[in-house]
């Protein structure tokens, strides 16, 4: 999985986690924020959650244009220091009035721009590790380690939001809404690890920070013709307006889900679903799986009896914290976004396997396919979701109940996330690989930015979850998103051979 592969790949990719943990940390309790520090409304809170990740993922673009001029280096260094600036306004505790709420706005404007300098350039330059012939073959390889790497940033964030959230309140004595403010803190440090990691290892992909024009890049746009690169260009359009409807669906996660789990979830846990809440247990279940495929592979007695003992000493971990269980846990909205980061560093050895073994068959599918596998897959998450939700009131009918209101269990949350994580190992990793290898040369930045752009647009239509949560029936809001992502898939397909002949 990890060899043969660039070494500036793996300096990228912890960069890029630090980034994404303090990120995620805000992530995790923003709506939840935005309803109680501001009174906001479940539709009001989602407009500016989905507007926020709409500029996260639309500045992008003009990211790209700008690194495209003057080098990808020096906007992502350039894009960690707003990006900071922003968060540290973020942490301020200015109250609950209009004022309070117009510096938060101004805030969330600074992360968004400071992103989109940072967050496609360093992709950018992932994909460009892999211009070098010796390493061609391995950048679908390659997107799937740097997404894994994103999401072990993202999977310690929710913990972190909560612990840091009760450590304020308990130990300094905030209140709850201003505690929300420490939370925003963690990543004003994140960054700071960020960029120390960014220039410690500089050394090992200083080469594709461009800045010039580099021979290499140059001899390849030669080789296009105006009509290769106009359909090349068609194709990519083609596939950013389809996955938007991925994004719209999947980025519920923080919105819609959230919601549900705050409002209809079990509170509480007890036996093996309670072990499921303790970020560390998921860790040591990451330790079992990724010790499994080493001993699978390993190749000498040494290498395989360290894998044995790691995953001993991972399930003697498990068993201890089953055994010290004692009754219920308290269960917390935000700590289901931790799920979906679980699944992707625990799956992505699988999935690496599985398309390793398709390859090796001559059969592994070409990156839209997959991506339209994945819009298929997000589709199925949201017809569990309107399963679980056929003898639930309304989220309006279910406030006015109080106490008394009906709540299930945590299982359903917990297996829609890994159903919808799937979908997102097909579609986003793949994604972005497919971009990084169809885009002209001359346009990559720009083009990795229009993919973010699609990704933006999605974004801000996340705000219909916050919408159609009131009155309506809960299970017609989970079939709008399994219902466009259906449509989704079946437009991809209809388009297959395009985008497939310019792979």
């Amino acid at each position: 999985m990890f060899e043969g592969q660039p070494k500036g790949l793996f300096a990228l990719a912890l960069a890029n986690t630090g980034e994404r943990f303090g990120y995620y940390t805000m992530l995790a309790v923003f709506a939840l924020f935005l309803r109680a520090n501001y009174g906001l409304t479940p539709g009001t809170a989602g407009i500016i959650y989905s507007s926020f990740l709409m500029f996260v993922y639309f500045f992008p673009l003009f990211g790209g244009m700008l690194a495209d001029k003057f080098g990808f280096g020096k906007m992502v260094t350039m894009g960690i220091i707003i990006m900071f600036l922003g968060y540290l306004l973020l942490s301020v505790p200015l109250g609950g009035d209009s004022f309070a709420l117009s510096i938060m706005l101004v805030a969330l404007i600074g992360i968004g721009f400071g992103t989109g300098l940072f967050k496609g350039n360093l992709q950018v330059m992932v994909g460009d590790l892999y211009n070098d012939p010796q390493y061609a073959d391995k950048r679908d390889a390659g997107f799937s380690i740097f997404y894994m790497a994103i999401n072990i940033g993202a999977l310690f964030a929710p913990t972190a939001a909560i612990r840091v959230m009760e450590w304020a309140q308990q130990s300094l004595g905030v209140s709850e809404n201003d505690s929300y403010h420490f939370a925003f803190a963690v990543a004003c440090a994140s960054l700071i690890l960020s960029i120390a990691i960014y220039y410690l290892f500089r050394g090992t992909f200083r080469h594709v920070e461009g800045g010039k024009k580099k021979a290499g890049a140059t001899a390849e746009a030669d080789t296009l013709t105006p009509a290769e690169t106009r359909e090349r260009l068609i194709a990519l359009l083609l596939v950013f307006g389809v996955v938007a409807f991925f994004w719209m669906s999947f980025h519920q996660n923080g919105l819609s889900l959230t919601y549900f789990a705050n409002e209809f979830t079990e509170q509480s846990a007890e036996g093996v679903k309670a072990l499921a809440f303790n970020v560390w247990n998921l860790v040591a279940i990451i330790f079992i799986v990724y010790a499994a495929f080493s001993l699978y592979h390993g190749t000498t007695a040494k290498s395989r009896g360290i894998s044995v003992l790691v995953i001993i000493a991972a399930l003697v971990f498990l068993f201890y914290n089953y055994g010290v269980l004692d009754g219920s846990v308290e269960v917390k909205a935000p700590i289901f976004q931790q799920f979906n980061p679980f699944y992707v560093v625990a799956l992505t050895p699988v999935s690496l396997a599985i398309f390793g073994w398709l390859a090796a068959q001559n059969k592994e599918p070409k990156a839209p396919r997959k991506i339209a596998y994945g819009m298929i897959v997000a589709a199925i998450a949201f017809c569990l979701m309107l399963y679980a939700s056929l003898t639930l009131p309304s989220p309006n009918e279910q406030a006015a109940m109080g106490d008394a209101a009906p709540r299930v269990s945590s299982y359903w949350l917990i297996m829609t996330y890994l159903v919808l994580t799937f979908g997102e190992l097909l579609l986003s990793p793949m994604g972005i690989s497919f971009v990084s290898k169809v885009a002209p040369p001359k346009y990559k930045g720009a083009c990795m930015g229009g993919w973010f752009v699609s990704t933006a647009i999605g974004n801000q239509l996340v705000m219909v979850g916050g919408i159609l949560w009131g009155d309506l029936p809960l299970w017609s809001v989970w079939a709008v998103f399994a219902g466009l992502c259906v449509l989704a898939a079946l437009f991809m397909f209809f388009i297959m051979k395009r985008l497939e002949k310019v792979c």
